[in-house]
């Protein structure tokens, strides 16, 4: 399983010598509480590390220049017990190259009526205090979180899980390295895209690779190696060699964890996380890999089909937000238009993430009917019902945008024993026909990521981050 490293999240409060030391002492208290409890809350991904109360320019600028530099830090967060002058701000808050969160906040959650006086006014000022501060960050134009509310709240504290997990996946986002094996399919438009304004932007690095390089991989693999995934994969899956003779099922099932042990090994060697192959370029391949990408998917891999290099850094950055929770490679395929069952069956091939599935899934074993290669295996399910996004990256040639709607996921209405693949459900919360019209005039590809656990929030704080535009059809 891929994993990511053990990033933190710096603290600062804001503050001025105006009060006296005496103050500055409760503020430091404060603060310290503050982030003692949301560590202890078991709500936040990702632990909080106080460090200062800041209180000058000086000392703000240094406190920003070393977040920039400690690679465990993934962002700061921002919080102004009392006023603070905001022209102390501007230097150090250009310099931050890292996402930050105002997290705007008192640290009473009431108005202590009966024993409020000066002193507690003057100490307590984040009413105002936070104002100054957003004055500034609007002003530099930073697009940067605000979560407003009190901070022993649980709707407070999942709004700072949820954009913890959106800056690590910032971070993370200059690391996503593609592996592209061959180029994409041809004569298709949506799949193709500017690779160093994406690498510019995004951080996303994609390199071509020969398919005979793969296959110089895939016929290193060990039959040991083999042998024992296979019996692992029994144990994990429903086995169900259907017309298949028993010894045609067992070799095709073993050439795609052959496969998958080479494309994984191929990435790992290469710092890659994500990778793209084309059904039109498998020389020297016995099989399009089915299984073999949804196992790496499984283990947190992004994946495009057909060269989609854009889909496969855009799924393997979602996996970071979801921390590689039901989210799944997906493509639109066919539509029921029918009035009360509008609605969009999304599935692939062979790759889908078994994330997403309801059911036990079956490895079973048929013909492609495309790309002229042998039977592969896959893993065949049903999808999820509930709440997710559906989210499709798109290049212009001047700018990407990001293009996106929330769902309401259900499973197919029938089974399809014809159809042996995965399969997904879903239709737009805007409307069928309100959101595929929107979809399509803004350039929405049939390529997506599909996600219960990622939110249409997160999306939006990534693309801020970023620059990107957002189209959140709605």
């Amino acid at each position: 399983m891929l994993s990511t490293p053990n990033y933190k999240f710096w603290f600062v409060t804001g503050s001025q010598f105006l009060y006296g030391e005496e103050q500055l002492k409760s503020v430091e208290k404060d603060a310290k509480d503050i982030v003692d409890k949301l560590n202890a809350s078991g709500k936040l991904p990702y632990p909080v590390e106080f460090k200062l109360v800041a209180t000058t320019a000086e000392n703000i600028t240094k406190f920003m220049k070393e977040a920039n530099y400690d690679d465990e830090v993934a962002g700061v967060i921002t919080w102004m017990h009392t006023f603070s002058p905001a022209k102390n701000w501007i230097r150090g808050t250009q310099l931050l190259q890292k996402p930050l969160l105002h997290l705007a906040t008192q640290y009473l959650n009431k108005i202590p009526y009966a024993d409020i006086d000066f002193d507690y006014m003057n100490l307590n000022q984040s009413a105002h205090g936070d104002r100054e501060y957003g004055f500034i960050n609007a002003r530099l134009r930073l697009n940067n979180k605000v979560v407003y509310g009190w901070w022993g709240d649980e709707e407070t504290q999942q709004e700072i899980a949820d954009w913890q997990d959106v800056a690590v996946a910032y971070n993370e986002s200059f690391k996503i390295k593609v592996v592209a094996f061959g180029d994409k399919m041809r004569n298709v438009a949506v799949t193709d895209g500017d690779k160093i304004e994406a690498q510019i932007q995004l951080g996303w690095t994609v390199d071509y690779w020969a398919v005979g390089d793969l296959v110089e991989e895939i016929n290193k693999v060990s039959d040991a190696d083999i042998d024992k995934k296979y019996a692992e994969l029994q144990k994990e899956y429903t086995f169900t060699p259907g017309d298949n003779d028993a010894a045609k099922f067992e070799e095709s099932v073993k050439y795609q964890i052959r496969e998958y042990f080479a494309i994984k090994k191929f990435m790992d060697d290469r710092g890659a996380t994500a990778f793209t192959n084309n059904f039109e370029d498998l020389h020297g391949m016995k099989q399009l890999p089915g299984l073999a990408t949804q196992l790496l998917m499984a283990e947190g891999y992004g994946f495009g089909a057909e060269g989609d290099w854009k889909t496969a850094a855009l799924g393997r950055l979602m996996k970071i937000i979801a921390h590689n929770k039901r989210t799944a490679f997906m493509e639109d395929y066919t539509l029921d238009l029918r009035k009360g069952h509008e609605a969009i069956l999304g599935s692939h091939m062979l790759e889908v993430d078994p994330s997403i599935a309801s059911d036990k899934p079956r490895v079973e074993v048929h013909p492609l009917d495309i790309g002229g290669k042998d039977d592969p295996a896959r893993l065949v399910f049903t999808g999820s019902e509930g709440d997710a996004i559906d989210v499709t990256l798109a290049d212009f040639g001047d700018d990407f945008k990001m293009i996106m709607y929330e769902v309401d996921a259900n499973k197919p209405e029938a089974e399809t024993p014809k159809l042996p693949v995965a399969k997904q459900l879903w239709t737009p919360k805007v409307g069928l026909k309100e959101g595929a019209t929107a979809w399509i005039q803004n350039g929405g590809g049939h390529h997506t990521v599909f996600s219960y656990a990622v939110t249409a929030q997160q999306i939006e704080d990534f693309t801020k981050m970023v620059n990107l535009p957002l189209v959140n059809i709605k």
